[in-house]
C-alpha cells in the first residue's frame, strides 16, 4: 500500500512539474507558429508573367502546395474527383490534398502541359491516379467530353470542383470590351453550368460539388468589375444549386479565397501590384494554396455532411458578411 505521505510527495512533485510541462508545450506551439510565419511570409518580388493563366514553375518563390506535416486520414478513400484549373495554384493543391486523402483525380486545364505534368507527378507520388484533360472550358461540348473521359477512366465521379478562372484588370467599365466580358463569364461561370450539367447524371447521394468563388464577391473590386461579378454569380449559383439538389443528397458548397499566391497573380497584375499583393490583409501577407485546399477536403468529405449552400472564407482574416 502507498502511504498518504508518499501520495502527498507525488502530488507535490507533479505540481512542481506543471509549469515546466506547460512552458514546454507553449514553446512547441510557438515554434510551430514561427516556422509557419517564416514559411508563408514571402516576398513576391514584383514579378510578372505575360500570359494567363500563368506558369507555376516560373514563380519565385513557388506556391506551397501542401504542408509537410499534413497527414491524410482516408477522408476521400475510393472517391474520384474532377478539378477544373487543376494544373496549378489552388487547383493543384486541391488535387494533391485529395490524393493524400485517398481520391483519384482528373484535372482539366487549358494548355499548361508542364504544370499539369508536375501535378500528375505529385498526385501519383501519393499513390493515386491522375488523368490530364487539356481543353477550353468555355466550350460546352468539351466540358461534356471531359466528364465522359473521367467516367471512361475511373467508372464513376464523386466530387466536382469548379475552380478555373480568368481575370483582366481594367480601371473603368468603359475599358471592358465585349470580348473580354464574354470570355470572363464563359470561363468563370458558364463553365460551372456546363460541368455541373455534364457531371450530374453520375453524381449520387453523398457526392458533392465545390465551387471557387472569391472575396471580391463580398468586398467588391473596382478594377475587376467583370471578374467580381462572375464570383458573385458563383456564390448565388452555389446557394441555389444546393437547394435544387438537396433532395438528391448531393451537397453544393463554395470556397471564397482571399489573396492567394498562385500563377494567376503575376500573370494578371503589374510588378508594383504583385510586390504589395496580400499585404493589406490583417495577416499582412498573401495566403498559400496549402492554406486553402483543406477547405475543399472538408466540403468534399462526409465531415461536412450537414452543410450545403455555404461558403468558407480562407482570406487572411478579412471579415465578410452575407
Amino acid at each position: 500500500m502507498v502511504s498518504e505521505l508518499e501520495i502527498s510527495k507525488y502530488d507535490k512533485f507533479i505540481f512542481r512539474q506543471l509549469p515546466i510541462l506547460v512552458w514546454h508545450k507553449f514553446l512547441n506551439v510557438a515554434a510551430k507558429l514561427i516556422i509557419n510565419i517564416m514559411e508563408f511570409n514571402i516576398e513576391t518580388n514584383g514579378q510578372t508573367q505575360n500570359e494567363q493563366p500563368g506558369i507555376e514553375e516560373k514563380m519565385n518563390p513557388e506556391p506551397v502546395v501542401i504542408r509537410k506535416n499534413y497527414r491524410g486520414s482516408g477522408k476521400l478513400e475510393g472517391k474520384v474527383a474532377l478539378i477544373t484549373g487543376g494544373d496549378s495554384g489552388i487547383g493543384r493543391s486541391v488535387a494533391v490534398h485529395f490524393a493524400r486523402e485517398g481520391a483519384d483525380v482528373a484535372i482539366v486545364y487549358l494548355s499548361e502541359d508542364q504544370d499539369a505534368d508536375e501535378t500528375k507527378r505529385l498526385v501519383e507520388a501519393e499513390g493515386k491516379s491522375c488523368l490530364l484533360i487539356p481543353g477550353d472550358i468555355r466550350e460546352q461540348e468539351f466540358c461534356q467530353e471531359a466528364v465522359g473521359l473521367v467516367i471512361g477512366e475511373f467508372g464513376k465521379l464523386n466530387v466536382l470542383v469548379n475552380n478555373a478562372a480568368e481575370q483582366h484588370p481594367k480601371e473603368s467599365i468603359a475599358d471592358i470590351s465585349s470580348a473580354q466580358l464574354t470570355n470572363t463569364f464563359s470561363t468563370n461561370i458558364f463553365s460551372f453550368f456546363y460541368f455541373t450539367q455534364a457531371a450530374l447524371p453520375y453524381l449520387n447521394e453523398g457526392d458533392s460539388i465545390v465551387n471557387t468563388t472569391s472575396i471580391t464577391a463580398y468586398h467588391g473590386s473596382p478594377g475587376l468589375l467583370d471578374y467580381s461579378s462572375t464570383k458573385g454569380a458563383i456564390t448565388s449559383f452555389t446557394r441555389s444549386l444546393a437547394i435544387n439538389l438537396v433532395e438528391k443528397g448531393i451537397r453544393v458548397n463554395a470556397v471564397a479565397p482571399g489573396p492567394i499566391w498562385t500563377p494567376l497573380i503575376p500573370a494578371t497584375f503589374d510588378a508594383e501590384h504583385v510586390a504589395e499583393f496580400g499585404k493589406d490583409t490583417p495577416f499582412k501577407r498573401p495566403g498559400q494554396p496549402c492554406e486553402v485546399a483543406p477547405c475543399y477536403v472538408f466540403l468534399a468529405c462526409e465531415d461536412s455532411s450537414y452543410i450545403s449552400g455555404q461558403v468558407l472564407h480562407p482570406n487572411g482574416g478579412q471579415v465578410v458578411n452575407g
